[in-house]
């Protein structure tokens, strides 16, 4: 059994174990590759048998990363339209993520 977390971190909740890869958004800006991001919110951890449970986050726990890259996510497009009004209007949206290698959980 592996020891993982899970945190939360831009309004999204993400279960991780060291050596994983993930997308988390761009909260803080002028990361490199390279760069440490500390995860601080940690709602469950599991070291060995030992489950903790936090009330709303475990004390004294955190998840170092490392940044991979800064990416940008899929174009959606935002269409608006009022049937019979001549009303339309278009917008497009990219996200911006970061690809975060998670290096350890320190308990």
């Amino acid at each position: 059994m592996s020891d993982y977390a899970i945190i939360e971190h831009g309004g999204k909740q993400y279960r991780v174990s060291p050596g994983d890869e993930l997308l988390v958004e761009r909260v803080q800006t002028g990361l490199g590759s390279g760069d440490g991001l500390d995860f601080e919110k940690v709602v469950l951890v599991r070291a060995g048998d030992e489950v903790r449970v936090g009330k709303p986050v475990v004390e004294g726990v955190s998840v170092h990363s490392k940044v991979v890259a800064a990416v940008r996510g899929d174009k959606v497009i935002v269409f608006k339209k009022k049937r019979r009004k001549g009303y339309k209007r278009t917008q497009g949206h990219r996200q911006d993520y970061y690809r975060v290698r998670v290096e350890s959980i320190e308990v």
